[in-house]
């Protein structure tokens, strides 16, 4: 299912953080946890969904993934803390 989102990986609580924008959420994570697509998220090892937000356009996603990833990374913990307390892992819940 197409639907523009925002996320963030994590290597392990307080670890290593990749943000992200995808038209699919559930395959492009699913493509991290696999390590699939080298780079970054296959180096850091950064395969747990700790954070997301779903949009209804595709730019409007894109700009809150700049303003995410111009934060610091202080800022970015807070925001997963807020919306994942328990720093799980949110993949199996998008189905």
């Amino acid at each position: 299912m197409k639907q523009p989102a925002i996320f963030i990986m994590a290597s392990k609580r307080n670890g290593t953080l990749y943000a992200g924008v995808t038209s699919n959420l559930s395959q492009r994570v699913f493509q991290h946890k696999e390590g699939l697509t080298p780079g970054f998220t296959t180096k850091y090892g950064c395969k747990m969904l700790v954070y997301y937000e779903l949009y209804e356009d595709m730019a409007t996603a894109i700009a809150r993934e700049k303003q995410i990833k111009g934060r610091s990374r202080l800022k970015k913990l807070m925001l997963i803390d807020r919306f994942n307390p328990e720093w799980r892992d949110l993949y199996l819940d998008l189905a």
